[in-house]
């Protein structure tokens, strides 16, 4: 279902796998709604907005999120809101597809090792990474085009990772919707449910594709 390459008009691309495939750790209400609904709006808004500017419309996600400073005033701050919306769900849900995973494929797990003392560790900087987040955003685990090294970072809303030359590897969405109606207000709790549901070879793809387009 990955849109980053895609243009307007977006479209909502159905989950690849069930809604209830990440039981008990996230359930199928969540999913159902954080997918048709929450995401759906930030489509409509995004193509509500495009249409009206067809010049724009061959642009992908990443395009409207990198190029933003150069449209007009107008729709700069709408446009990053929307199409980060869009990218940032459409990220989350692909680390997931219903089984079960443990531990990170070969490459990506060196990387993690090498970067953080162990995977353990990883964990826990990226959990307390996670309930850092004021109010809603996200948390990432990011390549560094730079030094290829891997870093955590935050960003707050619909914000990504990309106007701070850092390049996406993996999320974890903690606004309040991603989780509330079966964690409530234990954000601790989900981070932990999340990382039960996390598929690390498409981690790694993710990884793996990213040095190969750096080189």
């Amino acid at each position: 279902m990955n849109q980053q390459n895609r243009h307007y008009k977006f479209e909502n691309i159905p989950l690849p796998y069930p809604y209830d495939a990440l039981e008990p750790y996230i359930d199928a209400k969540t999913m159902e709604l954080h997918h048709d609904r929450h995401l759906q709006t930030y489509i409509d808004n995004l193509n509500n907005i495009l249409k009206d500017y067809p010049e724009l419309q061959d642009s992908t996600l990443i395009q409207l999120i990198c190029n933003a400073d150069l449209f007009p005033e107008n729709i700069r701050q709408p446009i990053l809101n929307n199409a980060g919306g869009v990218y940032n769900h459409d990220f989350y849900f692909n680390q997931f597809d219903g089984s079960e995973d443990e531990g990170s494929a070969d490459q990506l797990a060196m990387a993690i090792n090498n970067q953080f003392g162990s995977f353990d560790e990883f964990k826990k900087q990226f959990k307390d990474a996670a309930l850092s987040v004021f109010g809603s955003g996200y948390a990432w685990l990011v390549l560094n085009p730079d030094n290829k090294e891997l870093e955590i970072i935050t960003t707050a809303n619909q914000d990504t990772p990309f106007p701070l030359n850092r390049i996406p590897i993996l999320n974890i969405d903690v606004w309040e919707h991603a989780y509330y109606l079966k964690h409530y207000n234990k954000r601790a709790d989900y981070i932990d449910d999340w990382f039960q549901v996390i598929n690390w070879n498409k981690v790694s793809d993710n990884y793996l594709k990213t040095l190969d387009w750096l080189r």
